[in-house]
């Protein structure tokens, strides 16, 4: 067997840490845990846990790149409307990372930060994915209005990104429920527009049977 090099190892190394700060911060929150909590658990100290990051920022800007790509591959590319209740739940059960991206998605706004360079990569990839799943229902006919897909998309991550802060300062935020009544304004939930076209056929049915009647 072939043995790893140093860098091998390294990288290794690093992504266990980062594993480990992603489990940690999840559980405990980022701002109440130590980072020699993190280091302990990769069998390091804390100087030899900062020998592979720049710096504390750097650390906590690649756990939340390490958070995005994880729920990416989980979602597969998916981008209808339970894959956003989907996200927003796991953001109730992990309020600890929903602490850090607040907090990081603030500092970003630095362009020395180190979180900066991650959420401008972030957010152009976010609007062409959900831009595209919104062309498409509007291409099927299921989202009429004169906004184009490009706007709705940016307003869609403005409710999304925007809820977790309104919940971190109110915990009894009821997080989904924003995300459901604009699907449900733009009629971007399927399950929602079906039970409408049911809706309106029984009514009409309803009607018709009635007009008989008299």
């Amino acid at each position: 067997m072939a043995k790893r090099g140093p860098y091998e190892k390294g990288e290794a190394k690093r992504t266990e840490i980062l594993h480990a700060a992603l489990e940690i911060f999840a559980a405990e929150g980022y701002r109440g845990t130590s980072l020699r909590k993190v280091a302990a658990k990769c069998s390091l100290s804390l100087p030899g846990l900062m020998h592979y990051f720049s710096s504390k920022e750097d650390l906590l800007t690649q756990v939340l790149r390490m958070r995005d790509e994880t729920a990416r591959a989980r979602q597969n590319e998916r981008t209808d409307p339970e894959s956003y209740r989907e996200i927003i739940r796991e953001g109730a059960r992990t309020p600890g990372l929903v602490e850090l991206f607040v907090s990081m998605a603030a500092a970003a706004g630095d362009p020395e930060h180190p979180a900066h360079t991650h959420f401008a990569e972030r957010y152009p990839v976010l609007r062409e994915r959900v831009a595209r799943y919104v062309q498409q229902r509007m291409d099927d006919g299921r989202i009429t209005t004169l906004i184009p897909a490009e706007r709705l998309a940016v307003l869609l991550l403005a409710v999304a990104d925007g809820i977790q802060l309104q919940w971190l300062i109110d915990r009894s935020t009821d997080m989904e429920q924003p995300i459901d009544d604009i699907m449900r304004l733009l009629a971007l939930d399927p399950e929602e527009a079906k039970d409408d076209e049911g809706q309106g056929e029984d009514e009409g049915q309803g009607e018709r049977a009635g007009r008989a009647e008299d």
